[in-house]
């Protein structure tokens, strides 16, 4: 039986699968700074993307959106602006999914 953070790791691969199969370029994944994780970092056309992994075997516990609640965007961003300075990207286009 799966613990939750083995499911979570599972997610994590699908969803890069996924991503990839749409086009995207894999940047970075689980990048990790003292103000929090991403899950994935990628690139599509001219957008770099932070992307939020969530899981859900069902919706009983509510949607996987409603689990980033607004301190979690906040350290999201927080954690992409240093992405961000480290690789003197000021000047690209982001998104966060």
């Amino acid at each position: 039986m799966e613990n939750s953070r083995q499911k979570g790791v599972r997610a994590e691969k699908k969803a890069v699968e996924f991503l990839l199969n749409k086009g995207y370029s894999i940047i970075v994944t689980n990048y990790q700074k003292i103000s929090g994780e991403i899950d994935i970092i990628a690139k599509k056309d001219t957008y770099i993307c932070f992307i939020e992994v969530k899981y859900r075997k069902n919706i009983s516990k509510g949607y996987p959106r409603e689990a980033v609640n607004f301190k979690k965007q906040q350290k999201i961003r927080n954690t992409a602006l240093y992405f961000i300075e480290e690789n003197n990207l000021n000047n690209i286009d982001f998104r966060f999914d």
